[in-house]
């Protein structure tokens, strides 16, 4: 009897229980439509009419936690790869063009209940609505490596409660909006963003851990930051920020690690500066600081690693610092700190002393000028009248004479100075009368992206006309800016483009349906055609093709510096011309999200963010640069890999090994240390974790260097076969050291 009892007092607990956990129905078809909108994702592809959410079992891709029938945490973790993560994938792993992320919100912030909502790795798009601010009980918000742009919402300081806020690897812009309102955020972390310029402004003293790494703030580091006493961790690597190194972040009370490597901090460090006790890990690789290291953040430190290579320091060992001139030339762009309005004022005292002082020597000089004008005014007058009569014969001949745009006419000066014409908009009469009509027999190639074919100008010129026809659709007004902006890239290692044709659906005059883009025709074959036919192989020995890699690089430059990124950098679109000279011939520039995804010159998803395409390019030409030294295409990543691995080890065993990698046809014409340098270069490039890989600046200054090397031994007739050991120990051991 008393175990009837006890078997029924049981049931009753748990039915009771049972009851008081059943979320309000509501809720539930809360989190169906959530399993509708994020497409049914493998994590919630179990979830049915019979599924209590409050007693699912908890693992790292689920987390529902209810109270009061209410649910007080979403914790959902898909498998979909961040754009970090989906750089070598062929296509992103987003959510599909149904998904809107407005309605998504919609849905999630009728949880009011909320305290933790983390959303990682789902594939969301599109920019983050300010209706996310209504879940007003927020205290943990992460909705990292997903696909998130445009700016961050300003109604992100309404969450009074929130501690974390984790918007990390997604595809964020502009500037930071104020976060002084956060008070008791402890944990923020906007890394691998495109975020700036321009460092946020915090204002809140309890942060614990601060991560803005891989952006691009390019201003000083906020002095705010000395308000930070519970401060932790600090990571502000990867960016471009300039000014001294604020040496009050070694002494902030609780501060463990610091990393600010890949900037462009400058200046040094005072002798004075203090540590904190509790600071274990220092990384400010990669800046232009110069003079001697602190005795906290020096050798004698052994309770703390430091990490301070590719600057210009001198109390370390000079193999892994720059030359101290190279940092002198770097800092001459970094901004100024502000003066003070003493300063100000004493500016303007000595300023006005300057002036008088002048002022009088130009009532002296102007005398004796008077009389010199008369003397020469005679034949100065024969002088002005001939460089008056080049002057029109010259803007006779330019198609922007008479124009005001001086943007304009320097940029035609600089296409003639290339040996290009002037950029031209083809009509399509034009385009058929070049092609003949499209005549199958002028057709050179065809991919997914449209047909190539040869055509002649009507002044005799040879082009490639580009026929693509698009997908989406675009304003004319759209593709015409688009083209305007290509029309601008002019560099001697670029493929240029000539000029474009714009046609438009007859029915719909509103809308683009074709581009015909007119490039350069550079006639000496491609790099993969002159390492595929050993004859032509041949041709190309050790300082051929050092200058031909080093042209790549230098057209990477130029497109970076530009903003071009995501470019595809292969051994066929690398044309070569009659000099053997490198001539990138595919690159990208995306059209306006608005607009569509697709750019008339293809190039990476719009997903991708430009510092990650940045290093993508670097890889491909890491695969270029060992493709040149096996003398041979590679076919697949994982023979690049394996390639990696093989030069890896023959450079770490002995110089005969990495020789007898290394095509036979340069065999007897390069220097090992500068056969060693590009080796080392290209492995530095094949980083698997493309924020180990190197600027494209760092990637030139090392070809630099093992061109000069190679120039050393050709001159003293040293070469493939002895070490130079001068070089060699001075170059080696910054390459077996990383650089960024």
């Amino acid at each position: 009897m008393m175990r009837g009892f006890l078997f029924l007092g049981l049931v009753l607990f748990f039915l009771v229980s049972f009851s008081s956990a059943q979320l309000v129905p509501a809720e539930s078809r809360i989190l169906f439509q959530v399993q509708q909108l994020l497409e049914n994702p493998p994590v919630l592809q179990e979830w049915n009419n019979w599924t209590n959410f409050c007693f699912l079992p908890q693992s790292p891709s689920l987390v529902i936690t209810c109270s009061g029938n209410h649910i007080t945490e979403l914790t959902i973790v898909g498998n979909k790869k961040s754009p970090f993560e989906s750089l070598k994938s062929s296509s992103p792993q987003a959510l599909s063009g149904k998904f809107s992320i407005d309605s998504f919100f919609t849905v999630v912030t009728k949880l009011s209940s909320l305290k933790k909502l983390s959303l990682v790795s789902l594939g969301l798009w599109g920019s983050l609505p300010a209706k996310i601010s209504r879940l007003h009980s927020l205290e943990v918000l992460n909705i990292s490596s997903n696909f998130i742009l445009g700016e961050i919402p300003s109604s992100i300081v309404n969450f009074k409660n929130l501690k974390s806020l984790v918007l990390a690897r997604n595809l964020f812009n502009g500037s930071v909006p104020d976060l002084k309102g956060l008070k008791t955020l402890e944990e923020l972390d906007l890394s691998g963003n495109n975020l700036g310029p321009k460092f946020p402004s915090l204002g809140n003293n309890n942060l614990v851990s601060l991560n803005l790494s891989n952006n691009f703030f390019r201003s000083e580091i906020a002095n705010g930051l000395n308000k930070f006493t519970h401060l932790q961790i600090l990571d502000l690597s990867s960016n471009k920020l300039v000014g001294p190194m604020p040496s009050f972040l070694f002494s902030l009370p609780a501060i463990k690690s610091i990393s600010i490597a890949n900037n462009q901090l400058s200046g040094s460090l005072p002798a004075s500066v203090s540590c904190s006790n509790n600071l274990k890990f220092v990384n400010f690789s990669s800046n232009l600081l110069m003079g001697k290291l602190p005795a906290c953040l020096g050798s004698s430190s052994r309770n703390r690693t430091v990490i301070n290579v590719w600057n210009c320091l001198s109390s370390t060992s000079t193999k892994s610092q720059h030359p101290h001139t190279f940092c002198e030339k770097q800092a001459i762009a970094v901004k100024p700190p502000p003066r003070t309005n003493d300063e100000k004022e004493q500016g303007t005292i000595k300023l006005g002393v300057v002036l008088g002082l002048i002022a009088g020597i130009v009532v002296v000089v102007s005398a004796i000028g008077l009389l010199i004008f008369f003397i020469v005014k005679k034949v100065v007058r024969n002088r002005v009248q001939g460089y008056k009569n080049d002057t029109l014969a010259f803007e006779k001949n330019s198609t922007l004479s008479k124009t005001a745009d001086g943007g304009n006419a320097r940029r035609t000066m600089r296409m003639v100075s290339l040996g290009l014409p002037p950029y031209h908009v083809f009509t399509l009469e034009e385009m058929e009368e070049a092609t003949n009509n499209f005549d199958p027999t002028n057709l050179v190639g065809e991919g997914s992206q449209g047909q190539l074919y040869r055509g002649w100008l009507r002044d005799g010129s040879v082009v490639l006309v580009k026929c693509l026809k698009l997908k989406q659709k675009h304003s004319p007004q759209i593709l015409q800016q688009h083209m305007e902006m290509i029309s601008k890239l002019r560099h001697r290692h670029l493929v240029s483009v000539l000029g474009h044709c714009v046609v438009t659906y007859q029915d719909h005059p509103n809308t683009a349906s074709t581009v015909f883009i007119v490039l350069e025709n550079v006639v000496n074959g491609s790099l993969k055609d002159h390492l595929s036919d050993w004859r032509k192989r041949d041709v190309l020995k050790w300082p051929q093709r050092m200058g031909i890699t080093m042209g790549i690089a230098k057209g990477i430059q130029y497109l970076h510096t530009g903003g071009v990124t995501g470019n595809d950098i292969k051994l066929e679109n690398v044309l070569l011309d009659e000099t053997l000279t490198a001539r990138i011939s595919s690159y990208n520039i995306s059209l306006p999200p608005k607009v569509g995804s697709e750019s008339p010159l293809a190039g990476p998803d719009q997903f991708t963010s430009a510092k990650e395409a940045e290093k993508e390019d670097i890889y491909q030409l890491g695969i270029i640069l060992l493709e040149v030294i096996i003398g041979r295409p590679i076919n697949s990543q994982s023979e690049a890999e394996d390639l990696k691995l093989q030069v890896e080890t023959a450079l770490a065993e002995s110089p005969s090994k990495l020789r007898d990698l290394t095509d036979p046809c340069i065999r007897g014409t390069f220097a090992y240390d500068s056969l060693k340098t590009t080796v080392q270069i290209a492995i530095n490039c094949l980083e698997n974790e493309p924020s180990r890989r190197p600027s494209v600046e760092d990637v030139l200054w090392h070809m630099q260097y093992s061109i000069q090397v190679q120039e050393g031994a050709t001159n003293s007739g040293n070469l493939s076969g002895n070490q130079s050991g001068k070089l060699s120990g001075k170059i080696s051991g910054n390459l077996n050291n990383k650089f960024y």
